[in-house]
């Protein structure tokens, strides 16, 4: 099955049904990227809660909600959402603000969209798993990466014919591991909860579950270089590059099948190359490969004021939330973002936090 769908997108206004749906959180994540991707998906904004009122009637204001609010519970009695976002912070003990908001939403009727990190805990996710599936509602985290086109087209290579199964994978994501003695403390955890959301999510995307990890740690930077071995049979590796440059491309993804092998750099730019020998050995004179040897790449143009090189777009933030509009319209699942898999992504946070360096563990 493709997970790379080609769609014409459809603006707000052209929707002849759209979701009754409520925000939770007026921060500048939100501002920047998910209020403005809801332009493109079938959502009527009927309440928007902030704490700070001020913020919470500005932002109604700006992105057409009906009616501001300060309590969350208050805002979902009196409107009724069929559908909430949840993009909030974390309290002071290092919990996830969303995941009782999430909760409270549930309670009330409606599906949850929820940026990640879900839960800072295993438990707190099986909580929200049994809540789900009481109300009969979906909860789905947004796990940009596993929209970016990019990755899609990489999920698309595994399997087919000209690229064969995923043998190995090597992800490469900047982001620091605190040492030993800070890593009971979900504070001082705080940005490797919010981050190790991404590259589990691509791992998980392309790899399937994780059976058995190991890492290694540097002291300077917190770097650490992972090894994996996947339930598939495939191996790969997590390399949370702290420690390079801020002006440096932020990621790298490398997928090899049987004689193929593919690369995502910088999210937006694919190179495949397919299956191809090396020229004679000792004896080619040139490496021009025949054209159907050739690598393919694929990187958007950014000179019109098209949609796929909008950063909504290629990042994934409106084909995320169109994954859970098309699935409340039809009535159907979710397959991506789901709780099953902020679990599995929740495993391999805990295996950072439990595990000592050198130590292989099975997850």
């Amino acid at each position: 099955m493709s997970h790379h769908v080609q769609r014409e997108i459809r603006y707000n206004f052209e929707f002849d049904h759209r979701i009754r749906a409520c925000f939770i959180g007026a921060g500048g994540h939100a501002y920047r990227n998910v209020y403005p991707a809801l332009r493109y998906a079938p959502v009527e904004l009927s309440g928007i809660c902030d704490l700070d009122i001020g913020r919470a009637e500005k932002f109604a204001k700006l992105f057409g909600a009906g009616k501001a609010y300060t309590d969350h519970r208050e805002m979902l009695e009196q409107e009724k959402p069929e559908l909430v976002f949840l993009v909030t912070a974390y309290h002071p003990d290092g919990r996830v603000q969303a995941t009782d908001l999430a909760l409270d939403a549930l309670a009330s009727g409606a599906h949850v969209w929820m940026e990640k990190p879900t839960a800072a805990s295993l438990e707190d996710i099986e909580r929200l798993q049994a809540a789900s599936a009481a109300a009969g509602r979906m909860v789905m985290t947004g796990l940009k990466k596993t929209f970016f086109p990019t990755i899609e087209k990489l999920r698309d290579l595994i399997g087919s014919p000209g690229f064969g199964r995923l043998t190995s994978i090597n992800v490469r994501y900047p982001q620091s591991l605190p040492g030993q003695e800070d890593r009971a403390d979900l504070v001082k955890m705080q940005s490797f909860l919010d981050h190790i959301y991404h590259p589990g999510a691509i791992l998980h995307f392309l790899g399937g579950e994780i059976e058995r990890a190991g890492y290694e740690w540097e002291a300077l930077t917190g770097a650490t270089i992972t090894s994996l071995r996947f339930h598939s049979g495939a191996i790969g590796t997590l390399h949370l590059a702290a420690g390079q440059s801020g002006s440096s491309i932020f990621e790298r993804v490398e997928i090899i099948g049987e004689g193929a092998n593919a690369i995502v750099e910088n999210g937006s730019r694919l190179t495949y190359f397919r299956k191809a020998d090396l020229p004679s050995y000792g004896r080619a004179a040139s490496f021009i490969q025949p054209d159907e040897n050739a690598a393919l790449f694929y990187e958007p143009e950014h000179s019109l004021g098209q949609l796929y090189n909008n950063n909504l777009f290629y990042l994934g933030y409106v084909p995320e939330i169109l994954h859970l509009t098309d699935a409340i319209l039809s009535g159907t699942p979710i397959s991506r973002g789901t709780l099953e898999i902020a679990r599995e992504i929740m495993k391999l946070f805990e295996f950072y936090r439990r595990t000592d360096a050198g130590v292989t563990t099975n997850l």
